[in-house]
């Protein structure tokens, strides 16, 4: 295997066959030590943290492949903290896609005048660019076609995908009286078939999940939902 990438959270090796290896890591996203999904910047480490990523990752891509969902899923090696998937071409120089349910994180930040803090939203999706000089921007439909990051058709599929994907995983968790209040995902197309997939991870570490009210922090989250 041959390094590709280093991320914040995940390391990336190349693979044969259009296919690579992302190997999972302790650390994540936050400011002064403090977690958040949303954020640019790696803010802690937490032992144990990869591994229960993975286990969330692939509980929740079998999931939603087995609801017809095209992902970038192969196989998981949970001793390994690896995770073998389909190679992708972004959009760009990468996007993530939120689905917000609740007013919180820099939805709240942004809008606080107009909302208070846990306020409904009817699954609100919003683009932002991975660009953490500029501090990952949100930026609209119209912006994204004239700068020819995503076609306005790809845009509505993207839109129309998030929010049926982030619906089962919203009705998984309720399954364990979880509640999502937000969600971060990623989509690429595939190498082979030019395919809109979801891509990247599905865990405690790119969502806002609340159980009675408090905020349930990633490992405990996995906790609760697997154990």
């Amino acid at each position: 295997m041959t390094l590709i990438y280093k991320g914040k959270t995940k390391d990336v090796y190349s693979l044969e066959n259009n296919q690579v290896l992302l190997k999972f890591k302790d650390d994540v996203t936050g400011t002064d030590g403090v977690f958040d999904p949303g954020a640019n910047t790696v803010g802690l480490t937490i032992d144990g943290a990869g591994k229960s990523g993975l286990k969330m990752t692939k509980h929740f891509f079998e999931l939603l492949q087995k609801n017809g969902v095209n992902t970038h899923y192969v196989s998981a090696d949970i001793d390994d903290v690896s995770m073998v998937v389909k190679t992708a071409d972004m959009f760009g120089k990468g996007l993530e896609v939120i689905c917000r349910y609740k007013a919180v994180g820099s939805f709240l930040r942004r809008y606080g005048a107009y909302c208070e803090e846990g306020q409904e939203l009817d699954s609100f999706v919003e683009i932002t660019i991975k660009d953490d000089e500029r501090g990952d921007p949100t930026i609209s439909e119209d912006a994204l076609a004239m700068l020819g990051i995503l076609s306005n058709e790809d845009y509505k599929e993207i839109k129309a995908l998030t929010k049926s994907i982030c619906g089962a995983i919203k009705t998984e968790l309720a399954t364990k009286n979880l509640e999502l209040y937000d969600i971060k995902l990623e989509f690429g197309k595939d190498k082979t078939t030019g395919e809109i997939m979801l891509i990247d991870e599905v865990s405690g570490g790119n969502m806002r999940v609340y159980k009675d009210g408090k905020y349930i922090v990633p490992l405990e989250l996995e906790r609760f939902f697997l154990g």
